[in-house]
């Protein structure tokens, strides 16, 4: 079973989703509070249900918020952003050589999230 990890870092608070195995499939940005943190946490786990906009295709088909859009970074390594139904980016993948790979770690975060629990880092 997946969990959230929470830590504060030295300008806020962060969390990372991670796979029952431990390893980290999505990641929140930066935020001030533990409050907000844990409220990105429940906007994750409440629009992970989305369709995948794929980004890396010509032509690609526009989805509503909320999804999960897959893209190319500069590197050229497949990566997602899941956009919550105002479409702000509430978490962010890591690059991934494979696009199957970056497909993996979506429908990952869409079996993992809903019921992960919430742990906080040392």
């Amino acid at each position: 079973m997946g969990k959230f990890v929470v830590k504060e870092t030295a300008t806020g608070f962060k969390f990372d989703l991670k796979a029952g195995n431990g390893e980290v499939i999505a990641t929140s940005e930066v935020y001030t509070t533990k409050a907000a943190c844990l409220n990105g946490i429940e906007s994750v786990k409440n629009n992970c249900v989305g369709e995948v906009e794929d980004q890396t295709v010509e032509n690609f088909e526009t989805v509503k918020h909320p999804k999960f859009e897959m893209y190319t970074d500069k590197a050229g390594e497949f990566r997602f952003r899941l956009k919550a139904k105002n479409g702000e980016v509430i978490a962010t993948s890591e690059g991934y050589k494979a696009k199957n790979s970056c497909e993996n770690g979506i429908n990952s975060v869409k079996k993992n999230a809903p019921d992960a629990e919430i742990e906080y880092a040392e």
